[in-house]
């Protein structure tokens, strides 16, 4: 029996991005134009909007990769923070246990062909972070000196501005309690 019209207007409406306002297909995980994961963002779901899960973090990441201009979440930065520190873990003992790593500058080659792999998109996501409380993303490079060093780990665990900034919408919506 076919879908009534009401029934598939409303959810079109579901699917609607909530981070670029994009209409979905109702079977879509993510937005075709900004890459934001939709299954955490269901009607009538209010305690989930906003999240970013592990999986999607990975996901976002690399879908974003050379992307230096918008916002991401504190939980979009901090899984993909774990997945990197996670990946780096595992492939170094992989690397140790096939013999490609070299105990003298404490680096393997599966591993540091891994760390390659997602320097731009770590670039990009913490520009991406930077950008959601208002910073530029040229900010990433006072890593190099130890006290902004300090001032980016803040700045990346802050909340992120409230509503529009210079650099484009919230990339959460408040939820109601």
């Amino acid at each position: 029996m076919p879908v009534s019209t009401p029934h598939r207007d409303r959810s079109a409406i579901d699917m609607k991005c909530p981070r670029c306002g994009n209409d979905n297909s109702e079977d879509g995980r993510f937005c075709v134009v900004c890459g934001t994961s939709l299954g955490a963002y269901t009607a009538g779901d209010s305690t989930s909007q906003g999240r970013v899960s592990f999986p999607d973090a990975i996901s976002l990441g690399f879908q974003h990769y050379f992307d230096f201009s918008s916002r991401s979440t504190r939980a979009e930065y901090w899984w993909w923070v774990l997945f990197a520190v996670l990946a780096d873990v595992i492939l170094s003992a992989v690397d140790i246990m096939v013999g490609t790593f070299d105990w003298r500058t404490g680096n393997g080659l599966i591993s540091g062909l891994f760390g390659l792999g997602i320097l731009i998109p770590g670039l990009a996501l913490g520009a991406r972070r930077l950008h959601d409380i208002n910073r530029t993303g040229w900010w990433q490079l006072g890593i190099l000196l130890i006290v902004p060093a300090i001032v980016l780990i803040v700045w990346a665990i802050k909340p992120g501005d409230e509503g529009t900034n210079k650099h484009g919408p919230a990339p959460r919506h408040p939820t109601s309690q």
